[in-house]
């Protein structure tokens, strides 16, 4: 039921925060609200949101600060707001944790889509509903567990949030084969793909960082040059 979800709107504009919080109301959703990135990093650790929706620029830690913050001790999904359309600003704010971005101004439909995908991520990586069969996939030392819903990286627990999981998911489940980042994006975002290599590929890089002897030249998640991305094993 979508009133389990709470959701953290955070922006330092009194009348988006409003608009925000109607839209999100009206769809089911409980909302509580902060002004500044300072006030959104206490809030998260204190309420456990589902979801945060949280503003590049604000006063008192911006959102990109906060959300390094948060991901230092949360994987809650987070959108970002931008009323910069640049593909550097939408890099910086992936780069800081955020699973995606939403420049402004959108439409509701689009934002309440957004919400939509990001919650189901979520439950995915079984915040809220645990699997009941258990399976695991496995590609060399790595292993999804999908019924625990974790990564276990040469026999060692690693953190992902519930995107990073989504893309594990879809490139473990077909090792060897490679993906486009279209389709990647389209898979996982569950959005329709439109110059999004540069959003597939921070969190490529993300989920290296976490699982490669040296991301640099990584063994299991590597570029096909001109095509797209292939998880196998060494």
């Amino acid at each position: 039921m979508k009133e389990q979800y709470l959701i953290l709107v955070v922006d330092d504009d009194t009348e988006i925060v409003q608009i925000l919080q109607a839209a999100l109301e009206g769809a089911g959703y409980r909302v509580q609200t902060a002004n500044n990135g300072e006030t959104a990093v206490r809030a998260a650790d204190c309420r456990h949101p589902q979801l945060i929706i949280m503003d590049v620029m604000m006063p008192c830690c911006n959102g990109l600060v906060a959300a390094m913050r948060i991901r230092q001790s949360s994987n809650v999904p987070i959108l970002m707001l931008s009323a910069k359309a640049e593909g550097s600003d939408r890099v910086l704010g992936l780069e800081a944790g955020a699973d995606d971005y939403l420049v402004k101004p959108f439409l509701q439909q689009e934002l309440l889509a957004r919400v939509r995908a990001l919650l189901r991520r979520y439950d995915d990586l079984g915040s809220i509903r645990e699997g009941t069969r258990d399976s695991q996939l496995q590609v060399g030392d790595v292993i999804l567990d999908t019924a625990a819903k974790r990564l276990l990286v040469r026999g060692e627990p690693v953190r992902v949030t519930p995107t990073e999981y989504k893309l594990l998911l879809v490139l473990m489940s077909n090792p060897g084969r490679v993906f486009s980042a279209e389709e990647l994006y389209e898979r996982v975002w569950e959005n329709e793909a439109y110059a999004v290599e540069n959003t597939v590929m921070v969190h490529v890089s993300r989920i290296r960082e976490k699982l490669e002897l040296n991301p640099k030249k990584p063994e299991y998640l590597k570029v096909v040059w001109g095509i797209g991305y292939v998880f196998e094993a060494p």
